[in-house]
């Protein structure tokens, strides 16, 4: 018995309306506003201006006023040594190589101030990256990909969510400062192990040490012994903490009495709060 084999073609023409009819379309679109007008009650909003560098009393709009919002915590924007240091390494190397320092070459105070942040921060090495926002979504693709997981604290800053996300690695938040919480999560993804026996892969917690969003410290103590208990390796964002907490400025591990080394990698901001001179 044959059998006899059978194709069948669909052809679908595309329906394109007519010249007039889109323009008439276009026409008549009107796009939503992207907010609300104004009413009565509310006040007119007059942008504050600033004049000067961002101290602790700055002149907006002409009226010399508290300056609650700037994150120059320890007052260094504006110092006067600093200013002149600043003209000083104008003058010799200009404004910045405006790009990568693959592309267009280290400059030899790039080298210099690594050594001294690795010296400072009592670690083998550091690694400067041009552009403050791009390190952390730099770091963890690089060392976590798909097969790996990443547990991030809910109200992580938008650079550690777009390093999760940019890794492709399993993402899984824990409710924010939450540690009863984090060791649940822990747990469960122990069990699913147990039960499911997968290859081991790379595990990683990623926290900051001040919130961007909600400007309290995380309990690193208590993150450090949940990471140790269940093998994970820990990523501290210090941006905000650098300069500020510990004894010596070194941020959020030293305040908790953490040791270089038991934080696996930690990355900060220089455009924050920069700690004294190194």
């Amino acid at each position: 018995m044959q059998h006899e084999a059978a194709l069948t073609y669909f052809s679908i023409r595309p329906c394109y309306s007519e010249p007039q009819e889109i323009e008439d379309l276009c026409n008549e679109w009107q796009p939503e506003p992207l907010f609300k007008a104004a009413t009565e009650n509310q006040p007119d909003y007059e942008p504050p201006v600033i004049s000067g560098a961002p101290k602790t009393y700055v002149t907006a709009n002409g009226k010399e006023v508290l300056n609650m919002v700037s994150a120059n915590f320890l007052g260094f924007a504006g110092d006067d040594d600093i200013q002149r240091a600043c003209e000083a390494t104008i003058n010799k190397y200009g404004v910045g190589s405006c790009g990568p320092r693959g592309f267009y070459g280290t400059i030899d105070v790039h080298l210099d101030l690594e050594k001294r942040i690795a010296s400072f921060m009592q670690t083998e090495e550091s690694i400067i990256y041009a552009y403050d926002l791009a390190t952390v979504p730099s770091i963890l693709p690089a060392f976590a990909n798909a097969k790996d997981l990443i547990v991030c604290d809910e109200a992580a800053c938008y650079a550690i969510q777009n390093g999760a996300t940019l890794s492709r690695a399993q993402v899984r938040f824990f409710k924010h400062n939450d540690m009863a919480d984090l060791e649940r999560l822990l747990q469960e993804q122990a069990d699913k192990d147990k039960r499911s026996k997968l290859r081991l892969n790379r595990r990683f917690i990623v926290v900051e040490g001040i919130s961007h969003n909600l400007g309290d410290i995380a309990p690193l103590d208590q993150i450090f012994n949940l990471k140790e208990k269940f093998k994970y390796r820990l990523v501290l964002d210090e941006s905000l903490s650098f300069g500020v907490l510990g004894a010596t400025g070194r941020g959020a591990a030293e305040k908790f009495g953490l040791r270089p080394g038991q934080v696996e990698i930690v990355a900060a901001s220089m455009g924050y709060s920069p700690v004294h001179p190194l």
